[in-house]
């Protein structure tokens, strides 16, 4: 399989999120990036990735199994696609899990790893919302509940979406902010 085609710009910024096959971080199994064009149309590209491994120990977070990814690319074919689509680009992640993932694969497959502008989207939504604090946080299951996001937990394209979603909520409200 090949990698499918990442869309065409221009984007704002990018939210990237990733799944691994188990607890090695380097075990990506489907990368998902949403991106967020000026008028803030979000437009969502997915892929499975083998991790060519035989430890699925994740499975059951995201339902992702060695039948899902065979035949998929493996991450040294879809790395040089977001290298080219998001250097030195703004790329949204909710946790530092995503971008420990990426370069632990990096290593991995013996690529460098990407120059990207990484932010944080739990960052974002502290300081928008910061009433959460305590009451379910600022996870993307709490979030999905209080911003009323519809989006399927654990697929990489729908999170990614998701923390996309989460960064323009915050910045309609800044603005809301600043207006009132």
């Amino acid at each position: 399989m090949s990698v499918p085609p990442f869309p065409r710009g221009p984007f704002r910024f990018f939210a990237l999120d990733v799944e691994t096959a188990n607890g090695q971080r380097g075990s990506i199994c489907q990368i998902g990036v949403a991106c967020v064009a000026p008028d803030n149309a979000v437009t969502t590209w997915a892929t499975h990735v083998d991790p060519q491994t035989g430890d699925w120990s994740c499975s059951w977070v995201h339902g992702i199994t060695a039948q899902d990814v065979r035949g998929a690319p493996v991450f040294a074919q879809v790395m040089p696609v977001l290298a080219r689509a998001l250097a030195g680009r703004l790329v949204y992640q909710h946790s530092g899990f995503d971008q420990r993932a990426m370069a632990a694969a990096c290593a991995l497959a013996g690529l460098e790893v990407p120059d990207w502008q990484w932010s944080n989207s739990v960052i974002v939504a502290r300081k928008a919302w910061p009433e959460l604090k305590g009451k379910g946080g600022h996870g993307l299951a709490s979030l999905k509940s209080h911003l009323g996001l519809q989006f399927r937990h654990h697929d990489a394209g729908e999170d990614a979406r998701a923390a996309a979603e989460v960064v323009l909520h915050a910045e309609r409200a800044a603005l809301a902010a600043s207006v009132g």
